[in-house]
């Protein structure tokens, strides 16, 4: 991979989640502006635990081979370095070893060649057990300390990277067309190339930032995105003609995923945003400047693991009676007495029963402000239980007994629940929880993250 002149580095990123999908049009106006790079993020944890804890992907395999393809016929075109980070949405190796076999695929069938490098992110339990044992692992946030039984208990445990693993890549072997990473610092692709190429990390990171989730950051939001580094700034321009970067909506979407308004901690250091200035340079395009950055004293990556919890049942129904809505919460309390009442010879402490209330509290629960319900209900109950048997079964006791219960002022013995689904108790199969979500101090920004280089033809 060349390193671009010296003036100006220019990314392109088609969309803020790999298998999304995003306009294949505004992605080849992006092409033919020349960027140097294309980077592409797949990963987050916002959807859940499951796919570290039971090895799925957020997206479709088929939605990873219809972005895929369109990437990689753009890098045949261009030779435009490709960087695509945390595989599969988890960043496991498992996964990162999916893209690399779809990416092989796609190479044969079109008679393509490339050059990939694949990063791998799985850390050995082991490893972080020794570093516990030292008081190199620390919680991250309000998480209690790590405990080596749900260290042993997660099904894989891997660490964010930052940029120095992609600047391995991209300088051990000259040519690389395709980088695949395991779990990154979603900026960490971008301000990779940026750093470089010379520029200054804290506009590299700070653009990193805004453009991992594509044009989120644009009005109204959309997915292809290009980002101009220059020295002492950078550009941000959806490629969409009908969408537009405001001040309002960059600086807002700083903002975006953070616990403190001006400083950004991640791999290596914190990006401290307090003194930056937001300019309006077109009406499409807004200009970012005065960045900081500012390196930690040690360097920490992000550890994330999840294990199983047992199975999961839920039921779905909907209520109009107003008379039944205003009296939701005892009823349902009532409900769940008598369920557990009814498998008392199960321990009460191997299950749980959760209601969502949508249209009361279903989604702030207790911080709900309004409390004034709605005129109709959609009432989820779920089960959570050591087998999918006993939280279908206690599933539907808590259904049967919600669809007659008693209550005052009842006019209808029946009707007060209307049930859209069958099977009336859906089996969601295993549940998993995040059990591992703390920062391991490192000697080494490169070392738990080794390289496989191959050609794929």
């Amino acid at each position: 991979m060349s390193v671009p002149g010296n003036d100006e580095i220019r990314i392109l990123t088609p969309s803020g989640m790999l298998g999304y999908g995003f306009p294949v049009d505004h992605f080849r106006q992006g092409l033919a502006l020349r960027p140097h790079a294309i980077t592409i993020d797949s990963g987050s944890t916002d959807s859940g635990p499951q796919k570290l804890g039971l090895g799925e992907m957020t997206c479709s395999r088929e939605a990873y081979v219809k972005d895929i393809e369109v990437l990689l016929e753009a890098q045949h075109e261009t030779r435009i370095p490709l960087l695509i980070s945390s595989a599969g949405g988890d960043g496991t190796n498992l996964h990162v070893d999916v893209f690399r076999e779809i990416i092989a695929g796609i190479a044969r069938r079109r008679g393509w060649r490339f050059k990939v490098a694949s990063i791998y992110a799985d850390i050995d339990k082991d490893h972080i057990g020794r570093e516990l044992g030292a008081g190199r692992v620390e919680p991250l946030g309000p998480v209690p300390p790590l405990d080596p039984r749900e260290l042993e208990a997660a099904t894989v445990v891997v660490a964010q990277m930052g940029a120095e693993p992609f600047l391995k890549a991209l300088d051990e072997t000259e040519g690389v067309d395709v980088i695949v990473s395991g779990r990154a610092y979603d900026p960490s692709p971008t301000a990779a190339m940026a750093i470089r190429a010379g520029f200054d990390p804290a506009l590299a990171w700070h653009m990193g930032k805004i453009m991992e989730c594509g044009a989120l950051c644009a009005e109204p939001v959309g997915r292809n995105v290009m980002g101009y580094l220059r020295h002492d700034h950078f550009e941000i321009e959806p490629l969409n003609p009908e969408e537009r970067c405001t001040t309002a909506s960059v600086a807002a979407h700083t903002l975006y995923e953070k616990t403190h308004p001006f400083l950004l901690a991640g791999p290596g250091g914190t990006l401290d945003l307090s003194h930056c200035r937001y300019e309006q340079v077109s009406d499409r395009r807004v200009r970012v400047s005065g960045s900081r950055f500012e390196p930690s004293k040690r360097y920490t990556v992000k550890l994330e693991g999840a294990r199983t919890s047992g199975w999961r049942s839920i039921f779905i129904a909907g209520a109009r009676d107003p008379i039944f809505i205003s009296q939701i919460d005892e009823i349902l309390a009532k409900v769940i007495a008598g369920t557990r009442a009814y498998f008392a010879e199960v321990p009460p402490e191997s299950y749980r029963i959760i209601p969502h209330i949508y249209g009361k509290n279903g989604v702030m629960g207790d911080l709900e402000p309004v409390k004034t319900p709605a005129h109709e209900l959609c009432i989820i109950v779920e089960v959570a239980a050591a087998t999918q048997s006993l939280a279908t079964a206690i599933c539907g006791k808590a259904r049967t007994s919600l669809m007659h219960a008693p209550y005052p002022g009842r006019i209808a013995t029946a009707g007060n629940l209307a049930s859209p689904f069958t099977p009336l108790e859906i089996p969601l199969g295993q549940a998993c929880e995040f059990n591992v979500y703390h920062l391991m101090t490192v000697d080494s920004p490169t070392a738990l993250f080794p390289v496989r280089y191959e050609e794929v033809a």
